[in-house]
C-alpha cells in the first residue's frame, strides 16, 4: 500500500481509560472518571425525556442540513442560520477546516501545549505546523503573529485553552485579530465557552461581524453533557460557511444528536446550574492547592491542571489504584502535572483526600 508518509508517522488519538476498562483491570466496583472534561451532572432531563419518547425510523438518513437544530441554535445565540456549520463534534469541524485549507506548501500556526488535533490534522494534510510555546500557560500572541507569513492559511486559538484552562482577554484578542492578514483563517476554539466567567471574555457574535476571517467552534459535548452523541458547530461569516460546506461529510450529525441538542438548548437553567457548581468545584481545588503549595493555572474551563513536581504518570497510577481516573500531563505537554475534570462536590472531596494521601506517602515537598 502507498500510504501517506505522514500517516505512518502519526499515532492515533489515545483517549483516557474507560470506567469498564479500569473496573476489569483493577477489580474495583466503584470508579470515578475525571479525565475527559465531561459533565459530571450528565445532561438536561429534557433531553432524556425527549430521547425516551422518540419514535425514530432508523432506516432513514438524518436531516443532512440539520434544519431544525440550525434554526433553533441560530435563534438561541442570535446569528443567521447561514452562519452555522455542524459537525460530528467540533473535532470534525477542525478536520473540515484542515481539509479545506491545509496542504503541502502551506503552514498553520498554533500554541503548544494546546488541543492536539490542530497539529494532528495539519500533519495529515502535509502542511507545515508552527508551534509557539505558551507563556505562563497562556497564548503568546506576539510570537504567534511573528510566525504568520504569506504561506499561513490557518491560526488556531483555544480559549479557554486545553489543558491549561487559561483564556485570551478581549483586548489581547482584538489586538491580534487587527494584525492578522485577511487571507488567514483564525479558528477560535470555544469548547468550554459556557463555563467562562471572566468579565473581559469576548463576544463571538461581534467578532464574526467585525472580522470576515474568523470562525468560532463550540460543542454540545461539554457543559451540555452530550459527549456520546457527538455534535459540535462553527459560527462564521456566511461566505466562510459556504466555502467549508463541500468538505463536510453528508449526514454527519445523526438524528439522536440533533434532537438532543435541540432539547438541550431549551434548558438554560441546567446550564447555569452546572456553571455555578463548576466554579464551586474549582474553588475546592484552588483551596487545596494553596494549602499544599501546589501550582495550578486559574481555569475558565471545567478542569484544572495541577503541577505535582513529579512524574504525572506516577500521580495518575496512584489515583487509578484508588478508583479515580484523571489525565496524566505526560500526554498533554506538562509531564509533572495531571489534568483533573471538576466533578461533583462529593467527587472532588473524595479525590482531594486521595491526593493528600499521595503527597504524604511520597513525601513530596514543593518549594515555597
Amino acid at each position: 500500500m502507498r500510504w501517506k508518509k505522514q500517516l505512518l508517522e502519526l499515532s492515533p488519538y489515545k483517549p483516557g481509560k474507560s470506567i469498564d476498562e479500569v473496573k476489569k483491570q483493577l477489580g474495583l466496583k466503584e470508579i470515578v472518571k475525571l479525565a475527559s472534561n465531561e459533565n459530571p451532572f450528565g445532561c438536561s432531563q429534557k433531553v432524556l425525556s425527549a430521547l425516551k419518547q422518540l419514535q425514530l425510523n432508523t432506516a432513514l438518513y438524518p436531516d443532512g442540513y440539520a434544519s431544525q437544530l440550525r434554526e433553533t441554535l441560530a435563534s438561541t445565540i442570535e446569528v443567521s442560520p447561514e452562519e452555522l456549520i455542524f459537525g460530528n463534534g467540533s473535532d470534525e469541524i477542525i478536520q473540515i477546516i484542515s481539509r479545506a485549507l491545509l496542504q503541502p506548501g502551506t503552514n498553520t500556526v498554533m500554541a503548544t501545549p494546546t488541543f492536539p488535533q490542530y497539529r494532528h490534522n495539519a500533519i495529515l494534510e502535509g502542511a507545515e505546523y508552527r508551534e509557539i510555546p505558551l507563556i505562563d500557560g497562556e497564548h503568546d500572541l506576539d510570537g504567534m503573529f511573528a510566525a504568520v507569513d504569506n504561506g499561513t492559511n490557518v491560526v488556531w486559538l483555544c480559549s479557554p485553552n486545553n489543558p491549561t484552562g487559561t483564556y485570551i482577554s478581549e483586548s489581547r484578542l482584538l489586538s491580534f485579530l487587527d494584525k492578522v492578514p485577511s487571507h488567514v483563517l483564525v479558528v477560535l476554539d470555544e469548547a468550554y465557552y459556557e463555563y467562562v466567567v471572566a468579565e473581559d471574555y469576548h463576544d463571538s457574535r461581534e467578532l464574526i461581524r467585525r472580522y470576515e476571517n474568523i470562525i468560532v467552534l463550540r460543542t454540545f459535548s461539554k457543559i451540555y453533557g452530550l459527549a456520546s452523541l457527538r455534535v459540535g458547530y462553527g459560527i462564521a461569516n456566511a461566505s466562510i460557511i459556504r466555502a467549508l460546506e463541500p468538505a463536510r461529510e453528508p449526514f454527519n450529525t445523526n438524528s439522536f444528536a440533533q434532537l438532543a441538542a435541540i432539547e438541550a438548548l431549551q434548558d438554560p437553567d441546567f446550564i447555569e446550574d452546572c456553571k455555578m457548581k463548576n466554579r464551586e468545584g474549582l474553588e475546592q481545588y484552588y483551596h487545596f492547592c494553596r494549602e499544599n503549595n501546589l501550582h495550578c493555572y486559574p481555569s475558565q474551563g471545567n478542569f484544572i491542571l495541577i503541577d505535582f513536581g513529579c512524574d504525572g504518570d506516577k500521580v495518575f497510577q496512584f489515583l487509578l489504584t484508588q478508583g479515580f481516573i484523571v489525565r496524566s500531563g505526560n500526554a498533554l505537554g506538562f509531564p509533572n502535572s495531571v489534568r483533573i475534570t471538576i466533578g461533583s462536590r462529593q467527587q472532588n472531596e473524595a479525590l482531594l483526600k486521595v491526593i493528600k494521601e499521595f503527597l504524604e506517602t511520597e513525601k513530596i515537598v514543593l518549594p515555597e
